[in-house]
Parts: structure tokens; C-alpha cells; sequence
């Protein structure tokens, strides 16, 4: 089945509900959250990197969800966060909709084909479960949202 996003989440790496309401806000909110766990030290630097790649084409895929991504040498190990706006924030969707959940992914540019993996499940994941979004939506804690993460990923691969 490939890579499972549970195993590289972590309950500090959810966001149960973001603050900001734009694209720009949310980017930099979600760096800021890395920075305050301790997983990059240059939030500002990751957050402008993240709307560099934003500005070449959105990175929402739809349905609700969106997969800001970039690589940056100064991370060793992926990461991904999970981040949702309880309101939905506009995003340049395909579908028009607002996304609710940010799939964060950042990795090192030395493993490309990590980061496609990574996309890939992610994307797996949106494109197969049909009720990621109203759960996690429903969900206000981030141990809740990891095991529905959990729960969609195990039924899609069954």
C-alpha cells in the first residue's frame, strides 16, 4: 500500500483549529507551529518558501484539502503537519471550494522521491475516503484527528 501518513503525523504536529483565514496567514501560521515544536528553526524563511511554491500553482487538490509542500536543506527528516480551519479558507481550489485541512509536507531535497511518496498518500487519502473531511471537521482534539487519519487510512487500504 505504500507510505501511511499516521506514522509520520504526531499529535504536536495537528492543528485542530488554525487561526488564520487566508492562504498566506495559514503558511505562515503553520511555520510557526514547526518553530515553536522545535522542527525548523527558520519559520520565516519556510513560510516564504511555502508561498513561493504556492505562487507557481495552488496546492489544493480539492474536496476541501490542500498539500502545501517544499524542500528545504535544512531539514533533515520529512515532516508533516496537519492543519484545519474549522471555516475554510480560499485556496485557488480546481473545485472552487474552500480547503479545510492542510497537509504541510515539507522534506529534504536530497530524497525527491520521499516527497512524491509523501504527496502521493496524501493525496491517496483525499481522493479515496469519503469521510475524511466531515470527521476530522467534527474532531477538536489532535489525538482525535490522528486516529481518523488512522482509521480512513486502514479502510482505503483494505
Amino acid at each position: 500500500m505504500g507510505l501511511k501518513l499516521h506514522v509520520l503525523l504526531s499529535e504536536e504536529l495537528i492543528v485542530p483549529a488554525l487561526e488564520a483565514r487566508d492562504r498566506e496567514g495559514i503558511l505562515r501560521e503553520m511555520a510557526a507551529v514547526l518553530k515553536a515544536k522545535g522542527r525548523v528553526a527558520k519559520d520565516k524563511e519556510l513560510a516564504e518558501k511555502l508561498a513561493q511554491r504556492e505562487r507557481l500553482g495552488s496546492t489544493a487538490i480539492g474536496r476541501g484539502i490542500a498539500i502545501p509542500h517544499c524542500k528545504v536543506s535544512w531539514v533533515k527528516d520529512p515532516l508533516v503537519l496537519l492543519a484545519v480551519s474549522p471555516t475554510g479558507a480560499p485556496f485557488d481550489a480546481g473545485d472552487g471550494k474552500p480547503a479545510h485541512l492542510f497537509f504541510l509536507v515539507v522534506t529534504p531535497p536530497q530524497d525527491p522521491t520521499l516527497n512524491l511518496q509523501i504527496l502521493a498518500a496524501v493525496a491517496r487519502l483525499a481522493g479515496r475516503s469519503r469521510g475524511l473531511l466531515k470527521r476530522i471537521l467534527a474532531a477538536e482534539t489532535a489525538p482525535e484527528i490522528l486516529e481518523i487519519v488512522r482509521e480512513e487510512e486502514e479502510k482505503i487500504a483494505a
